[in-house]
């Protein structure tokens, strides 16, 4: 690409161009996925026959690869690109005069030329970008496979009302299009336009084949076979399987089979990604792992099991639900999306001239892949028997991938050790050891936690730093948010225990709504620690799995009236797993961002977290009033509420949160950072609690953040009881939404302004709100009552969100001065550095304390109610605290003299005075 000017929009058009071309062609490959079911009852094959017949195109496809790919690299993949898609078309549409199995198998080997697309798409678009943006590139170039869940989806809809021939000139006329527009808006690639200018022939044939001679191609080429061979033939044989095992209609089994089809081809633009940021072999490890595991559970057959137990005969079935068989074919995609990236990420680094040739190469073995295992799995099911015996096959291939790449890689790296070879010096697949050199060296190793990290360098943040902390940042939102659902999830459900059948107390309720703000609280105090011990993408995605056990639990346990309360309130217990993990969420997310944006980023994560709350009081209501998961779910409830019946599936609560989990913890673990200097044991953490501040910044976060959670808690069965009339649960999302927007938008203010003086309004507010709901309560009887008690509600949420992130923004203020004073012998990096850990620190162990007002709060309300009849003399108590607040915020903060009056107001403060030594 030496004297040819590249500019970004040229890049992307040439990019995004060629994928959605890549998807139009993958689609139209695939196409016998859906109309070959039709086909095959027309002419009544077997399953066999029908493993040849939509294996066929993948045959051609993938054989054709080789020569389409050398041609790009010759001729340019612009032409090239165009021609085949061209060629693809005219045999797509002149598959309808097919009229027999021969027939059919000819006109298949002709749609197959769409196959060959790939090899040419690589050549053209990496040719586009810098080695190290190939990866990356060539990931999003290959997400084009969701082409076939494209097929899946509307491939069916159109057969259905139209035949399977004008599916086939609907995908025809849509690829010849696809080739005129690709066409008349891309250019010839850079390589080619140099070439041509300088007047150089492009290489000769023996040229471009001359990497397939090294062995290791070929090698290297078998996994491929396997993520994405097994991938094409999944891809083809899924609608088959799904019709015979579950009996659905060909819509349906499109719909279900593209379950497996999008993950597995939309992450593969990740998998670059991650290929490059952990290293191309632990990509594959994980795929191989993943894929040994959910083609085992895959392969199952549907067995019936009788154990003679103590008190008679016990029968189970392994029969895999509909649901279940879902959620494994999506895992097993998504890894298989990776794997694919992972692969590929090797071409451009080890033949950065011959990507077109070796590509092609690659892409033939794989899609041979494609092309044998239907077959296979035809011949497998004729002689078996047995629908799951596909998956018998995978299994085997995915397991002996994985036992030959580790023993391969041992073996590497014992004989590097014998010969005193470093590790790092080593590539990541032992195949290419033979023509692994110094321009190779590293370039696909793992970077592992980020070394260099100074967000408070400008030029660092600006051009490395700030892309980043945002991405962690935003995938860091929605973890938190499910946190605070689940954690929050009781608050709704306990309303509606007692109409569905379950016979507790309004003080037993209480419990079960203050019990998970009891153990979160407690977790937090742990929790606050953890991502400087284990590092915050580790910690962050474990949190985020645990969430699945309250979610199940509660999904099971609320189906039986009979469930024991004990069973409840350790559940109540398990829903603290939510509230532990703002602890490590904050501190964590401190870490990425400088000081001047410590208090925004603060309060976008835990403000838009909050929103959880409000997403639970929100959505949990509309969930269980229908039967979002069909019989999956489990049978609904009949309520009775003021002698009106209606149906609930109360299970909903829980479950309705499972497949959001399970993505977050995946965008957790693959898409975070670890930040080398945030490592730190909890000894060198423990220093917070000889630091005062850390003491009275608990107190004023309790006053804010412990009203917010508390009363969020609280808010609709203390309304619930006081207002019996008014359907509380209408409105009762909208107080926590109030607080969480206002914190996530108050941020930038509390930078601007000072976190300090802010947070002494925000008491002064709290008292008047608290003022307000005292003065509602005692309308008795008033229309305007409730009215009155909402909106003093209301002003309370707003109020407690802007001071939580008021006071979050004064801790690493507080810390900056404090370190400055107290570790006079530090130097400026190393105080800065001090200075961020222990404000870390301070942030997750004050929303620990503070978190206890998610029970105390809803306690204090159920004990004043049993004790005097109504909540007067918890907020009378809630009020002498808030008083408290404003005189501990003006004393040591905001008068004059105050810790944090000089920086606030833009005052210059005099040198700090250093403690005295022992010597003087």
């Amino acid at each position: 690409m030496v004297g040819v000017a590249i500019s970004p929009s040229e890049q992307g058009r040439a990019l995004w161009l060629s994928t959605i071309a890549f998807t139009v062609c993958f689609a139209v490959w695939t196409i016998f996925a859906i109309i070959g079911i039709q086909i095959k009852k027309d002419l009544g094959l077997s399953e066999t026959q029908f493993g040849l017949l939509v294996g066929t195109p993948i045959l051609t496809g993938s054989l054709i690869r080789l020569l389409l790919g050398i041609w790009s690299d010759q001729y340019g993949g612009r032409v090239v690109y165009t021609i085949t898609m061209l060629s693809a078309a005219v045999m797509t549409g002149l598959l309808t005069f097919a009229y027999d199995y021969t027939t059919f198998l000819i006109a298949a080997l002709g749609v197959g030329i769409a196959g060959g697309s790939f090899s040419v798409g690589v050549a053209y678009v990496v040719k586009w970008y810098p080695k190290e943006k190939q990866g990356t590139a060539l990931g999003i170039f290959g997400a084009g496979n969701v082409g076939a869940a494209v097929t899946k989806f509307a491939a069916p809809v159109i057969m259905i009302a139209y035949g399977w021939k004008t599916v086939a000139l609907v995908w025809a006329i849509a690829l010849a299009i696809t080739a005129v527009i690709f066409f008349l808006f891309t250019k010839d690639d850079p390589d080619l336009a140099r070439r041509r200018a300088s007047g150089q022939k492009p290489e000769p044939l023996s040229a471009m084949m001359e990497p397939l001679k090294n062995i290791q191609v070929w090698r290297f080429s078998l996994y491929y076979f396997f993520v994405f061979g097994g991938f094409v033939a999944l891809a083809l044989w899924l609608p088959r399987y799904l019709i015979g095992v579950y009996g659905l209609d060909i819509a349906a089994a499109g719909m279900v089979g593209a379950m497996y089809s999008i993950p597995a081809s939309i992450f593969r633009a990740y998998g670059g990604h991650l290929s490059d940021k952990y290293g191309a072999r632990a990509v594959m490890y994980w795929t191989f792992l993943v894929a040994v595991v959910c083609t085992f559970i895959l392969a199952y057959p549907p067995t019936q099991y009788v154990i003679e137990g103590i008190r008679g005969p016990i029968a189970f079935s392994t029969r895999m639900s509909l649901l279940g068989f879902m959620v494994v074919a999506f895992v097993l995609g998504f890894f298989m999306s990776l794997g694919k990236a992972a692969v590929y990420k090797h071409i451009p680094v080890y033949y950065p001239d011959r990507v077109g040739a070796v590509g092609g190469v690659v892409g033939l073995v794989g899609g041979l892949g494609g092309f044998v295992m239907p077959i296979a799995f035809g011949a497998l099911n004729d002689l078996t028997g047995v629908w799951q015996s596909c998956f018998w096959l995978l299994f085997v291939i995915a397991a002996v991938s994985l036992i030959w790449m580790h023993l391969a890689v041992r073996q590497m790296e014992t004989a590097a050790a014998m010969e005193g070879v470093p590790v790092q010096y080593l590539p990541e697949l032992p195949e290419m050891q033979p023509i692994h050199g110094e321009a190779q060296k590293g370039a696909l190793a793992a970077k592992g936690a980020i070394q260099d990290w100074r967000p408070e360098e400008k030029g660092f943040w600006d051009q490395t730093g700030k892309p980043i902390a945002r991405r962690n940042l935003w995938i860091s939102v929605p973890c938190l948010l499910l946190s605070f659902a689940v954690w929050m999830v009781w608050s709704v459900v306990v309303a509606k225990l007692p109409s569905v059948g379950f016979a507790f107390t309004n003080e037993q309720l209480f419990w079960l709504a203050s019990l998970p703000g009891l153990s979160g609280a407690t977790l937090r105090i742990f929790y606050s620690f953890m991502p400087a011990i284990f590092g915050g993408r580790l910690w962050t995605t474990l949190a985020t799995w645990s969430l699945l056990i309250p979610a199940l639990g509660m999904g099971f346990a609320v189906q039986n009236p009979e469930t024991p309360y004990w069973i409840f309130l350790g559940l109540a217990l398990l829903c603290g797993f939510g509230g532990g993990n703002f602890a490590s969420s904050m501190a964590n997310i401190s870490f990425f961002f400088p000081k001047a944006e410590k208090g925004n980023a603060l309060a976008i994560n835990a403000g838009l977290g909050n929103l959880g709350v409000s997403v639970v009081q929100f959505v949990v209501p509309l969930a269980i009033t229908a039967g979002v998961f069909g019989a999956l779910g489990g049978a609904p409830q009949t309520a009775t509420v003021a002698g009106v019946t209606s149906t609930l599936w109360l299970q909903n609560a829980g479950f309705v949160f499972v497949p959001f989990i399970v993505a977050s913890a995946f965008a957790a673990w693959f898409g975070m950072n670890d930040i080398a200097t945030m490592k730190a044991s909890f000894a060198d953490q423990a220093v917070i609690f000889r630091r005062t501040h850390n003491w009275i910044m608990c107190w004023l976060y309790t006053g804010t953040f412990g009203s917010f959670i508390g009363f969020s808690a609280a808010f609709p069965l203390l309304a619930k009881i006081l207002f019996p009339d008014v359907n509380v649960l209408q409105y009762a999302f909208l107080g926590p939404l109030v607080g969480a927007m206002s914190r996530a938008a108050s941020g930038k203010a509390c930078d601007r302004i000072g976190g300090g003086r802010i947070t002494f309004w925000v008491f002064i507010a709290m008292s008047l709100g608290v003022g307000g709901v005292l003065y509602a309560i005692g309308m008795k009887g008033d229309p305007s009552a409730f009215p009155v008690f909402f909106a003093s509600f209301l002003f309370l949420f707003a109020a407690t969100g802007v001071g939580n992130a008021s006071t979050f923004q004064m801790i690493p203020a507080i810390m900056r001065l404090e370190v400055a004073r107290l570790e006079p012998q530090m130097s400026q990096p190393e105080r800065v550095k001090q200075s961020d850990k222990e404000a870390a620190a301070i942030i997750g162990f004050t929303s620990a304390i503070a978190a206890y007002g998610a029970f105390f709060i809803p306690k204090s309300f159920g004990t004043s109610i049993a004790m005097t009849g109504g909540a007067g003399a918890a907020l009378y108590s809630f009020l002498a605290f808030y008083v408290s607040c404003i005189a501990i915020t003006w004393w040591f903060y905001t008068r004059r003299g105050g810790l944090l009056f000089d920086t606030e107001h833009g005052v210059s403060p005099a040198p700090a005075r250093a403690l005295p030594t022992p010597a003087e």
